[in-house]
């Protein structure tokens, strides 16, 4: 039997998915989460109990923790479950980061249920499971930010301050505005709500 704990901050989303793979003999939901950080709680109590999930399923967009951070958290702590995302974004750079963070599965809401349960069966044999217009076109194109800019100018696009963001990431006010002045750059655009947006729309952030 697979183990598979699921995390998707929308209920009817979340209820739908849980039904759906409850039907196949061989996986089995053991958690339901409704935001990354509860994810991450529930994965990493249930692995330290000697029971935690084989694969967690998880959406990108999530209130306290995202999907791409649940995942490198996973990673990091070496839990010893794999994560397949599954979401709306069909957008290269988010491929790219989800790789980046070490998911085994990257999946589109819009694809047939059958095909989520055989990625998880996949993945769960030490395959990877990627939509594959999508693997086409991740490396296309270039990621032009690094970690710490990506970082930086998610916040800013939030509405925090270059004070409130220094804060935040313990780092000088100048510090901060350098990364939002290079992230600007590196995007060709003229203010820090344009590269946000830019950014966005890429699936860069």
């Amino acid at each position: 039997m697979i183990r598979v704990l699921l995390a998707e901050d929308q209920a009817m989303v979340r209820g739908a998915l849980s039904a759906l793979l409850k039907l196949e003999s061989d996986l089995d939901v053991v958690g339901c989460a409704a935001d990354g950080e509860e994810a991450w709680q529930l994965t990493q109590r249930a692995a330290l109990d000697g029971n935690g999930p084989d694969i967690v399923v998880t959406d990108i967009e999530m209130p306290k923790l995202t999907g791409l951070e649940l995942a490198q958290r996973i990673r990091e702590r070496e839990i010893g479950c794999k994560v397949i995302i599954l979401t709306t974004f069909a957008r290269p750079g988010f491929l790219r980061r989800a790789l980046d963070a070490g998911v085994s599965g990257y999946l589109l809401k819009d694809a047939p249920a059958e095909q989520l349960a055989e990625a998880i069966r996949k993945v769960h044999r030490g395959g990877r499971a990627i939509d594959p217009q999508l693997a086409l076109e991740a490396w296309s194109g270039d990621d032009p930010l690094n970690d710490r800019e990506r970082q930086v100018l998610r916040l800013a696009g939030e509405g925090m301050s270059a004070g409130d963001i220094a804060g935040q990431l313990h780092l000088s006010q100048g510090t901060v505005r350098n990364y939002l002045s290079e992230a600007i750059g590196k995007l060709g655009v003229s203010n820090r709500i344009e590269a946000y947006r830019l950014a966005r729309q890429k699936g860069l952030l």
